[in-house]
């Protein structure tokens, strides 16, 4: 038993981010499931992404880069880890394969009120990890801008009849 150091909580090593979006389940999901949707959405306001490889299953990798507003480039890889068609999407993501700070990511997605409520759950290694990347990168804003993003592309796909 650890007597000389504060056992971390998950509460205290993760970021959780919430939104109901106005669109059923299955398209929420499907916006998850392939680059050329994920390039129209995913990140904070103002970044846009390329998409280098992509393979949807678990196992499967998605290699990609973000581009910032001030034009700096950020590479990640996302290894997907878990897929629950419709309800859950769990991954690790980090900059490269062997990224010691790779965090892991439970998407979960439930019907709400005529809209689909979305869950973002990322946990980090430690505390101080979940506070360098809110205090540095503001990943609990951009988690909430991404959904954001999210929620505008899902409108834009049912009015084309997604």
């Amino acid at each position: 038993m650890r007597t000389d150091e504060a056992v971390e909580r998950d509460e205290d090593r993760q970021i959780v981010t919430t939104r109901v979006i106005d669109g059923p389940r299955r398209l929420v999901y499907e916006a998850w499931t392939a680059p050329h949707h994920l390039e129209r959405w995913f990140g904070p306001h103002g970044f846009s992404i390329t998409t280098h490889a992509f393979e949807f299953r678990p196992g499967g990798v998605w290699e990609f880069d973000m581009h910032g507003p001030d034009g700096t480039t950020y590479p990640n890889r996302v290894e997907w880890r878990e897929i629950v068609p419709g309800e859950r999407i769990v991954y690790w993501q980090g900059s490269h394969a062997d990224d010691p700070d790779a965090f892991e990511t439970t998407v979960t997605f439930a019907d709400r009120d005529g809209g689909t409520e979305i869950t973002l759950r990322s946990l980090f290694k430690t505390k101080a990890q979940r506070d360098y990347v809110v205090e540095h990168f503001r990943a609990d804003e951009g988690g909430r801008q991404t959904l954001e993003r999210l929620g505008a592309y899902v409108a834009e796909l049912a009015s084309v009849g997604g």
